[in-house]
């Protein structure tokens, strides 16, 4: 009795866990990788209430618990790869599966001893940990809890690989009948209730740290548009500006603003014009990197840093969001009506302040719309145009009037 009721542990502390990220998703709203935890632990859950509940001597007790391990270890690392912005190659995994799928079933056929299923399940998930983990090292981000996770899954790799092969060569032989008696099963479970433990604690602690930068970051983002607002983007060019110099990189600004949007509030309300801001913003977002910032910094006026991006290319930039706005239709306005925006670009001059390479991007954009709107001025060609040389004007040569 007492065998059976601490079988139970390891399952219902992984159907907790379950719930907890499911909860951790739904609550804050986090992307689907802390969904796919949940789901990981709850397929987890389902094969140890397997293991501890089917007859030891079944020959499909293995099958049935391989099937739902392999599930959920493959959901664990896709959805922890997914959060380093990587991807599993689900092919080699079905391999890995089906391999180790066939060498069970020659184990359960041909003999009794549950030691070599053990080796070969054990086997297949430790390989299948170490395709994740040499996935996870291909990511760029290298943060404390990335380093942890990569850790965690790393230890799981090792455990799978190294702990059958060590405890089978203490207890040598074991009778599938007595399997839930022996050392290995007392083992695994104290093995499998600490790797869920730790690793379900460095998942949780990397999912709240997630959950506490949205919450920055959305108080730095504007809420219309999804983009940084004004303070959030004035610090992030004061952060840019230095390095741009420090580094030799060229970083150039965008200013932009929606033609005649006051007579868009006029006519269709202010809802139309929050739609068109929308529209906007969404466009610029879509067009910019991810190196670069862009932030609403007024009512209906943009600005986009571009980041290590000499001032040619940037003027390109601005010409296809100008485009690309004025091809945009909206629900909110009649079918035949177009929204165009106004562009200036600058880009930052040696020991140039943000507040003095925004005042010549503005003076560009002051020109674009005083010369007709819906185009892009750019301050550096016309600060090359002042410098051209006027030519000297001609003397006025006055003739006499022929007489008669």
């Amino acid at each position: 009795m007492q065998t059976q009721i601490l079988g139970l542990v390891t399952p219902l502390m992984a159907l907790f866990f379950a719930v907890t990220f499911v909860v951790l998703w739904r609550v804050g709203r986090m992307k689907r990788h802390v969904f796919g935890f949940g789901i990981a632990y709850a397929l987890s859950a389902v094969g140890f209430l397997i293991t501890h509940f089917l007859p030891a001597n079944a020959f499909y007790l293995f099958h049935a618990t391989q099937v739902f391990y392999t599930l959920g270890s493959i959901m664990l690392l896709a959805s922890v790869c997914e959060r380093a912005g990587q991807r599993l190659h689900l092919g080699s995994f079905a391999v890995v599966y089906l391999i180790s799928a066939l060498a069970l079933g020659l184990t359960v056929s041909f003999s009794n001893d549950v030691g070599p299923r053990l080796v070969v399940v054990n086997m297949g998930y430790g390989v299948m940990f170490a395709m994740g983990v040499t996935t996870l090292l291909t990511a760029r981000r290298r943060s404390v809890i990335d380093v942890a996770i990569i850790a965690i899954i790393a230890f799981q790799a090792a455990d799978f690989l190294v702990r059958p092969t060590l405890t089978l060569l203490f207890e040598k032989s074991i009778p599938a009948e007595i399997y839930r008696e022996s050392i290995y099963y007392s083992l695994i479970g104290l093995v499998l209730g600490v790797k869920g433990v730790t690793t379900a604690m460095v998942l949780i602690g990397a999912t709240i740290a997630e959950w506490t930068n949205a919450l920055r970051e959305s108080s730095e983002r504007d809420a219309l548009t999804g983009l940084l607002n004004r303070g959030a983007f004035e610090q992030s060019m004061r952060n840019l500006l230095p390095r741009a110099q420090t580094e030799g990189r060229p970083l150039s600004l965008v200013v932009a603003d929606i033609d005649h949007f006051k007579q868009v509030n006029d006519i269709w309300g202010h809802q139309a014009g929050d739609q068109a801001i929308s529209s906007f913003g969404e466009l610029i977002d879509q067009m910019v990197r991810g190196s670069d910032a862009a932030g609403r910094i007024g009512g209906e006026e943009f600005c986009i840093a571009v980041w290590n991006c000499p001032n040619d290319p940037a003027k390109r930039l601005a010409e296809r969001i100008r485009q690309g706005f004025a091809r945009l239709e909206h629900a909110s306005l009649n079918d035949d009506i177009r929204l165009t925006a106004s562009f200036g670009v600058a880009t930052a001059r040696d020991g140039e302040t943000y507040e003095q390479l925004f005042a010549r991007a503005d003076a560009a954009l002051y020109q674009a719309k005083s010369s007709g709107r819906d185009r892009v001025e750019n301050a550096e060609e016309r600060r090359q145009e002042e410098a051209m040389p006027k030519p000297n004007p001609k003397p006025i040569e006055l003739k006499r009037a022929s007489a008669g």
